[in-house]
């Protein structure tokens, strides 16, 4: 399954144009313009494991930090700053990560 067969690309470059500058990622702005927010729970889960890179469940700090070339290879890194910020948005739990469910909510809510 790939990002593409659950959003459509015009929505993800879209969201990928909001924020091509540094400083300027808002995880919940990019899942409503990327349509994210509009999707079932289980869309929303099929997401998270696609950003899982490693599979281990969480999608960790340096996950996070490729979070926007997960949607197209040539979109920019995100900066420490916005990785701590998106990080902090999501980690309920403060176990330094975020799970399936921390990530729905966010999306979702």
């Amino acid at each position: 399954m790939s990002l593409s067969s659950i959003l459509s690309a015009d929505a993800i470059e879209s969201a990928l144009k909001d924020c091509q500058a540094p400083e300027s990622f808002s995880p919940k702005k990019f899942f409503q313009l990327c349509g994210l927010s509009k999707k079932s729970p289980q869309d929303v889960k099929n997401v998270f494991n696609i950003l899982d890179n490693d599979a281990s469940g969480f999608i960790e700090e340096d996950e996070l930090k490729f979070f926007l070339q997960r949607f197209s290879p040539g979109a920019r890194v995100l900066t420490d700053k916005e990785t701590k910020a998106f990080l902090a948005a999501a980690d309920d739990d403060s176990d330094g990560k975020i799970g399936a469910d921390e990530f729905q909510v966010l999306v979702l809510s």
